[in-house]
């Protein structure tokens, strides 16, 4: 038995030939075609339309998430960007075209996109569904084969994709690989032409030093602390209403923009809590554990890192409201504390999950240097209606992304990149940029026999010099003066 279960796992030979295989399709040019990458995109609509029922019930076996939940943000963002990528995909494939210079006449220019071969997408398991198939959409509007490796963390989902991609698309140039760490690793001892990575900074370090052994390009979108400025200006009921919606009411603080800490002025604060407590309580009813519309703690790992954090030496006594808990459905109701000791688990690492430190400052302008002492984060939020204050945020804070008076809201739109910027990641797609993410510009130059020019060739005369000079400078008249033997 042990002999069969060795013969039948997924190792570093299997992943080789799985990469071999795909990279026969690649070089068969069947994946460039436009038609080919409409059918898989077509494909990957229908199976959301069709199958949008065991989507649902995948994503709320592994997260208990709601079904308003699973259909906005997995179901009708995955859909929204297969529609985007159908209607745009043309024009995303004709070639740019560019001036050229005098020193190049006669000529023309342009880019030509083109995919990059055989690329690995690596998900993750918080948003399983989405997480997986966006990146993978781009790759396959960019032409390229694709294996697409889902997070064990999520079985359910992971397995669904597994069985349903196979029915729906071209299965000899889109895989899917289930596994845990040992899959993972075979893969990532092959080479591929682009690996894009969701998940943690710890594994994305891993992802990055396996890539470098074959000079690989990749996308890493991690996470780190997304913090929220909160102004006393604000309308304090929709500003509470708003954070919630981007903490709790999104995955129970399971995303990687969720808001990881608040910072707002002493006098504030305690105005700020209420409305949070007010807000939560109108949300998901007095007894916040027994709500169906929040996410659990995706498992008992998670949950027991979130209950160290909470019940560290020094942190407990912070907790202004929630602190309840239930580990046999997994689940911690919304907990806010109250200015956290800043070397605790809390403030020194990702949160992910329904914990939300506020911490306090004497004026609201000092919050920018309570951000800037963290690595830089994946998202930043501020909430104010002093326009100064708004334009300082943008131009000081270095994050991934921005939203001003609100949160979350930006990553809908698909004319502004997602992704991360130093430790929160490198790289970005979305829209458009998915197809950018998964392909090279390659730059292509027409001429002609006609127009050449011997000042180019030896044997190199001061006259030569003078003209070269002259034409490289851009000045036409000492270009024709020389030309006519003028000083």
């Amino acid at each position: 038995m042990a002999e069969e279960k060795k013969e039948s796992s997924f190792d570093a030979d299997k992943a080789n030939m799985l990469v071999q295989d795909l990279r026969q399709q690649f070089d068969s040019g069947k994946t460039k075609a436009y038609e080919w990458r409409v059918a898989q995109l077509e494909g990957i609509s229908r199976m959301i339309d069709e199958r949008e029922k065991e989507i649902v019930e995948a994503v709320h076996k592994d997260l208990s998430k709601p079904e308003f939940e699973a259909f906005v943000a997995e179901i009708n963002m995955t859909k929204s960007s297969c529609k985007l990528a159908l209607q745009e995909l043309k024009q995303w494939m004709m070639p740019e075209k560019v001036k050229t210079s005098l020193t190049t006449y006669p000529s023309s220019a342009e880019i030509v996109s083109e995919p990059l071969g055989v690329v690995l997408v690596i998900s993750t398991w918080n948003y399983p569904f989405l997480l997986s198939l966006d990146p993978v959409i781009g790759a396959i509007a960019a032409g390229n084969a694709v294996v697409l490796k889902p997070s064990e963390i999520s079985p359910a989902t992971s397995s669904l994709l597994a069985n349903l991609l196979q029915e729906y698309v071209d299965n000899t140039s889109i895989k899917v690989i289930e596994g845990a760490v040992d899959e993972t690793s075979a893969l990532l001892e092959q080479k591929w032409d682009k690996i894009f990575y969701t998940g943690s900074g710890r594994v994305g370090r891993i992802v990055m030093a396996a890539a470098a052994k074959h000079l690989t390009p990749v996308i890493l979108e991690l996470g780190g602390k997304c913090p929220v400025v909160v102004d006393s200006d604000v309308n304090l009921q929709v500003a509470a209403r708003r954070i919630i919606a981007g903490k709790w009411s999104c995955n129970n603080g399971q995303t990687c923009t969720a808001a990881d800490y608040v910072i707002t002025t002493k006098d504030f604060a305690p105005k700020l809590i209420d409305a949070l407590r007010s807000e939560l309580d109108e949300f998901f009813g007095k007894d916040h554990l027994d709500s169906k519309d929040m996410s659990r703690v995706v498992n008992l790992y998670h949950f027991k890192r979130l209950m160290k954090s909470m019940k560290e030496d020094g942190v407990s006594d912070k907790i202004v409201l929630g602190g309840q808990t239930d580990a046999t459905q997994l689940k911690i109701a919304p907990t806010i504390l109250l200015d956290a000791p800043k070397d605790s688990l809390l403030m020194t690492e990702e949160i992910f999950g329904p914990l939300l430190p506020i911490v306090t400052v004497e004026k609201i302008e000092d919050s920018f240097q309570v951000i800037k002492s963290k690595p830089k984060p994946l998202a930043a939020y501020l909430f104010t209606n002093n326009e100064e204050l708004k334009k300082s945020f943008v131009k000081d804070i270095s994050a991934g992304g921005m939203l001003i008076n609100d949160t979350i809201l930006h990553l809908t739109v698909p004319g502004l990149p997602f992704g991360g910027v130093g430790e929160s990641g490198m790289g970005y797609y979305h829209g458009k940029f998915s197809f950018e993410a998964f392909s090279h510009k390659k730059s292509v130059m027409y001429r002609s026999f006609d127009g050449d020019s011997s000042v180019r060739y030896p044997p190199y005369t001061p006259k030569k010099l003078k003209l070269i000079k002259s034409l490289m400078s851009g000045n036409i008249v000492q270009t024709v003066l020389t030309l006519v033997g003028w000083s």
